[in-house]
């Protein structure tokens, strides 16, 4: 006989997610109630302990939907986890180099200095390794490779849950973390590098307030092996005991996510609110980031697309020793929560 559930641990990345938009209209806290238990956020937790399973998902009973890195990363260390859905919104992938570095062209960053994150005390480095992806994939289409650019790293000594979130207003702040990510932008306006890499709405808006000349976005590029990053797919993942054990909770929870997404589709300018909450950010950078379509960009499910792309970046992330090994990512797969979910009828 399972243990009774008591408190389900919900996290996502602030990045545009319908579990996002989920929490915030307190549906998913509302569902999990009907099943007695309450609901719980990892990164506003005081124990760091709980905070980390955002990254390493180690914390039993918990969900976790965002960035795809640190969910293959725990995969691919042994946690137990499932893979229950797969959600593709296109963002703002940019290459961006100072307007004094002449830089106009991916060509032109063969031989120049490109800064790196190089967070040190991390089980897996989604920072540096979404940077390198982007300028691997934005070489590629040149025919050069990374090996030909000078690569610079900016190193972090403390860990990316030593504090917790702080929830202001519906939006997800963390200070150190925001202090830290912009060592690359510091080194490239003093001259340091020549080039950085920086998505979502945050990078579109560095690139707007300091000038810098966007090189590439290959978030708009057609090949989605080329978009496939971090947020591309972001993955829907639980771990191996909520499903085993309150399989009619993990059912619950696909269903308000689809609940959510449909709920976006026909309310886009709430939905860009609510993203901005999520991203902590304007309406107006969430839609340079994410498009003026992006209440419809919100859809999880398990295409062949997203799947094929979460492989190639499975083994990308294998290649360059960000995880101990690679493997089939279909047997990581559980269909039958989002089965289950789209024949449900949920009210909107």
């Amino acid at each position: 006989m399972p243990e009774k559930l008591d408190t389900l641990w919900y996290t996502r990345c602030p990045v545009p997610t319908a579990l996002g938009i989920a929490v915030q209209k307190r549906w998913l806290e509302d569902a999990i109630r009907s099943h007695g238990a309450k609901v719980e956020s990892l990164r506003e937790s005081n124990d760091q302990a709980v905070r980390e399973s955002h990254f390493s998902h180690t914390l039993k009973n918990s969900v976790r939907h965002g960035g795809n890195i640190p969910a293959i990363g725990a995969k691919a260390l042994g946690r137990d986890t499932r893979l229950i859905g797969l959600s593709w919104a296109d963002e703002a992938q940019l290459i961006l180099a100072s307007p004094e570095s002449g830089i106009r062209t991916v060509r032109d960053l063969k031989g120049r200095r490109f800064g790196l994150p190089n967070w040190k005390n991390v089980e897996v480095d989604f920072t540096r390794a979404q940077a390198i992806r982007g300028l691997e994939n934005a070489l590629s289409l040149e025919g050069l490779a990374v090996s030909e650019v000078e690569l610079v790293d900016y190193d972090r000594d403390n860990s990316f849950s030593d504090e917790a979130t702080k929830n202001v207003g519906g939006t997800l702040v963390n200070v150190s973390r925001a202090r830290n990510s912009n060592l690359e932008v510091i080194g490239l306006l003093r001259g340091e590098v020549d080039a950085i890499f920086l998505k979502g709405a945050h990078g579109a808006q560095v690139a707007s307030q300091f000038g810098l000349v966007t090189v590439i976005d290959t978030g708009s590029h057609p090949d989605p092996l080329i978009r496939s990053n971090n947020g591309t797919p972001r993955t829907l993942a639980v771990d191996g005991n909520l499903i085993d054990n309150h399989f009619d909770v993990a059912v619950s929870i696909v269903e308000q996510v689809l609940r959510a997404e449909t709920w976006a589709e026909a309310h886009p300018e709430e939905t860009r609110r609510y993203l901005a909450r999520e991203v902590n950010a304007s309406e107006y950078w969430v839609t340079v980031a994410y498009s003026e379509n992006a209440h419809k960009r919100l859809r999880t499910d398990l295409s062949d697309q997203s799947v094929n792309a979460l492989q190639h970046f499975t083994d990308f992330l294998h290649r360059w020793k960000f995880i101990p090994r690679t493997f089939d990512v279909r047997d990581w797969i559980d269909v039958r929560p989002l089965e289950q979910a789209r024949n449900a009828k949920i009210a909107v």
